[in-house]
């Protein structure tokens, strides 16, 4: 995953990188044109006086050379061989030479030579001084880079908290507002700026967040209270009609039919009420459900979608536990999970298996595609052979319900046979789960 620099970071570098580029060909810059000035300065003040000296030579051959600058030599053809052997040989113009000074050190030098008819002149500058002064000047420029670059930084560090204050500010009021819901508006704490508008496109969007959170909640209270009350008259109505003394074994059995629609359907709301609140404020615990017992009422509730079926559907417990959840988020989990697989088998056999911490579905149905498998849990999607009921939004809150308490689900293809495997495992993240 790719991480992301600060604003105020990325300002504070940006700064710091432009002081030193601009420092550095600052530096550069004053380097390259002291040297060219310099070389070029030296180079025709050695030309002109040695010009100068040839000349005086001409025209008045028994005066002896001198200048007041730097040393000359003027020698004749004949005499040439005098100066040193590296120099006789040296054509006209200036030229740079490394040799031993006076005080036996090594040092720079440029000579300037000029021949004219017979006459060859030798005007020697040492440069010694001024390669020192040139290596001082790098040094300073080298330490006027990193000053400037470091006062580069601290202007850039302190420019950018002032000029990211705002936002700064923002960001501390939006975690006030988050954690206290009655906090005041942002736009009215900032200036009419870009800061400003930003304020004000958060404050439209908390008003609009608000208003749906109260409308998600008054539904709630709503829904809890509408379909409740209706639900309680018909489970309430339906044990008065099963006590009556000349009841029909064939309405009796419908009337069972109803009593357990009904309960599935109180469940299924309480269910979807406590996801809703529990998404907001955690999921509820304190309630401890015996798995065992809840599994045997899932499967005498879809015994009834079995009829005219060549299926049965039994239970088998190797270790019985308890979990640390509401007996209807865990009716409804297992109704989707059996139902599905008493839906989708046509005949066989549909197994329950109480296994350490777990429970598998076992069918004999079509089965499953096992890149199909974790598609199933998305919100619309219906398996194959679904027809045209359901809106395939079972599995998907059985996801939710799992993501809530801690649970794990996951389907998959049988191996070598028809059918598919649903699992729900209690303590894949920790949840709470003892034996029973």
């Amino acid at each position: 995953m790719q991480v992301r620099r600060k604003l105020r970071f990325r300002l504070t570098l940006s700064f710091a990188l432009f002081g030193f580029g601009l420092s550095a060909l600052f530096a550069a810059s004053l380097l390259h044109i002291r040297y060219r000035v310099e070389n070029q300065l030296v180079s025709s003040s050695l030309q002109q006086d040695i010009d100068q000296s040839v000349e005086l030579a001409i025209q008045n051959p028994s005066e002896p050379p001198h200048s007041h600058l730097m040393e000359a030599w003027i020698k004749s053809e004949r005499t040439l061989y005098k100066m040193p052997i590296s120099w006789q040989g040296l054509g006209n113009g200036v030229h740079d030479i490394f040799e031993a000074g006076p005080d036996g050190q090594m040092h720079h030098y440029k000579l300037a030579v000029r021949r004219k008819q017979g006459v060859v002149g030798f005007l020697r500058y040492d440069v010694s001084r001024d390669d020192l002064g040139r290596r001082q000047l790098l040094i300073a420029g080298v330490s006027a880079v990193f000053f400037f670059s470091l006062l580069s930084l601290l202007i850039g560090a302190w420019l950018s908290r002032k000029v990211l204050k705002p936002v700064s500010d923002l960001a501390q009021r939006l975690r006030e507002f988050r954690k206290n819901e009655g906090a005041e508006p942002l736009a009215a704490q900032f200036a009419n700026d870009e800061v400003g508008e930003l304020a004000q496109a958060l404050d439209e969007y908390a008003q609009r967040l608000t208003a749906m959170v109260k409308r998600d909640r008054e539904f709630n209270s709503d829904v809890s209270h509408e379909l409740r009350t209706p639900l309680a008259v018909v489970s309430s109505t339906v044990e008065l009609l099963q006590e009556l003394p000349d009841l029909k074994n064939k309405l009796r059995e419908r009337l069972k039919r109803i009593e357990r629609a009904s309960r599935q359907a109180s469940e299924l709301i309480e269910a979807l009420l406590l996801l809703s609140r529990a998404e907001r404020r955690g999921p509820a615990r304190g309630e401890v459900t015996e798995v065992t017992k809840l599994v045997a009422d899932v499967i005498d509730s879809q015994r009834p979608q079995m009829r005219n079926k060549p299926l049965s559907i039994e239970m088998i417990v190797d270790r019985p536990f308890c979990v640390n959840a509401p007996a209807a988020v865990l009716s409804v989990a297992l109704t989707n999970l059996v139902g599905n697989a008493v839906k989708y088998t046509l005949e066989g056999k549909v197994t329950v298996e109480i296994g350490d911490s777990h429970i598998e579905v076992i069918d004999t149905g079509p089965g499953i595609k096992s890149e199909d498998a974790e598609r199933l849990f998305q919100r619309g999607v219906r398996g194959e052979g679904a027809g045209g009921s359901g809106a395939g939004l079972g599995l998907a809150i059985v996801r939710r319900l799992c993501d809530l308490y801690g649970w794990q689900v996951s389907m998959r293809p049988r191996i070598g046979t028809n059918g598919a495997i649903a699992r729900l495992d209690f303590k894949s993240k920790g949840a709470p789960v003892w034996e029973a």
